[in-house]
């Protein structure tokens, strides 16, 4: 692979910098001025340590194509989101994971999307039949005559009931730009592709709930999906630094023109059918499992393990052409066999072929 451009702000290396900080002012046209800022972020969870691993060495050097790195960078850049498509262990959902760790960007925001999402799944929640039960308890508790409109008591504001959702959160007026993982959006219902293009285009929403009362209650205090607070100003949320969206899709469906236009794609090869697919898929097996090398070595990205654990990945990499496998099956069949049958032999390789089986029936893609 060739040395890694210095206008890359992310590198693919897995070494955390502040590339980030040296990101040049956004494009006018996607420029936004919410505040005030908010510095604060939660630290990267441990559902990205599970993604990643702890043990791949620094100085590593990058396991994505040029080409690849070229896009993701764009992306960055440019402020737009990126659809990444691509067959299960691909590294779609690795690759936010990675971005937030290299780039020090705090805990990924993760929206998983299935048939029955919408759009304001994504934004924010108002549990309306809370905050009434709360109003009549505090009604009967205060002797309140029945069927009087009940007054809510001064620390009860309407932002106990309301929560932001991973899309509103990384919308939230942040300094520095929030990762956020939109999870399998192909597969939504039809509308929410569509329903998406506003706001990944003005970077802004609104709480309706807020909206009305904004006269009286300019500021609000929300719940995000952090878990932690934060002030609403006239019932509008809008970003500072525009988030780093990256959108994941199995390739199950096509999505309309307008939200293709808004976006960068990325179209990750099976690691069985590219060699920096591959390398990446050692990479992270190495980054889970460390390396116990005795010298062997799969070939790929350099990194070497115990034999069995090479011929694994071959095996994974090189069995059934065409066959739709994800690279979790690979973690379970090097971790299971490591344990179960530490020296080898037909017990080891029936493992690993039940763990490894592919996932469609026929092992070809086109009939899946």
């Amino acid at each position: 692979m060739s040395v890694v451009p210095d206008w890359f702000v992310f590198r693919g290396t897995a070494d955390p910098h502040d590339g980030i900080d040296r990101l040049p002012e956004p494009p006018p046209w996607r420029e936004f001025d919410g505040g005030p800022p908010l510095t604060e972020v939660p630290p990267l969870g441990s559902e990205s340590t599970r993604r990643l691993g702890a043990a791949r060495p620094p100085g590593a050097r990058p396991v994505w194509r040029t080409e690849e790195l070229e896009l993701i960078n764009a992306a960055l850049y440019l402020r737009r989101p990126l659809l990444v498509t691509g067959d299960p262990g691909a590294g779609k959902s690795t690759l936010a994971h990675a971005l937030a760790h290299e780039l020090g960007l705090g805990r990924v925001l993760r929206w998983p999307v299935v048939s029955r999402t919408t759009l304001r799944d994504g934004l924010y929640a108002y549990d309306a039949i809370a905050r009434l039960q709360d109003a009549q308890l505090a009604a009967r508790d205060h002797g309140q005559v029945p069927g009087q409109r009940p007054a809510a008591r001064p620390d009860e504001s309407i932002g106990r009931y309301l929560r932001l959702g991973p899309l509103g959160t990384a919308l939230l007026p942040y300094e520095r730009p929030r990762v956020l993982l939109v999870d399998e959006l192909d597969k939504s219902d039809i509308d929410l592709p569509n329903d998406l293009l506003n706001v990944l285009e003005e970077g802004e929403f609104t709480l309706p709930e807020l909206e009305r009362i904004a006269d009286r209650e300019p500021e609000t205090d929300v719940l995000t999906d952090d878990g932690t607070r934060a002030r609403v100003r006239g019932g509008r949320v809008r970003c500072r630094a525009f988030p780093v969206v990256v959108l994941t899709s199995n390739g199950e469906r096509d999505f309309p023109a307008p939200l293709l236009r808004r976006c960068l794609r990325l179209d990750l090869a099976s690691p069985a059918n590219d060699q920096a697919g591959a390398e990446r898929l050692a990479a992270m097996v190495h980054a889970h499992f460390g390396n116990a090398g005795d010298g062997g070595g799969s070939g790929y990205s350099g990194y070497s393990g115990n034999e069995e654990r090479e011929a694994l990945i071959r095996e994974f990499l090189t069995s059934s052409p065409g066959a739709l496998r994800a690279a979790d099956q690979l973690l379970n069949a090097v971790y299971l066999t490591q344990r179960a049958t530490p020296g080898g032999g037909p017990d080891r390789e029936r493992l690993a072929e039940l763990l490894m089986r592919p996932l469609d029936s026929s092992g070809e893609h086109g009939n899946r």
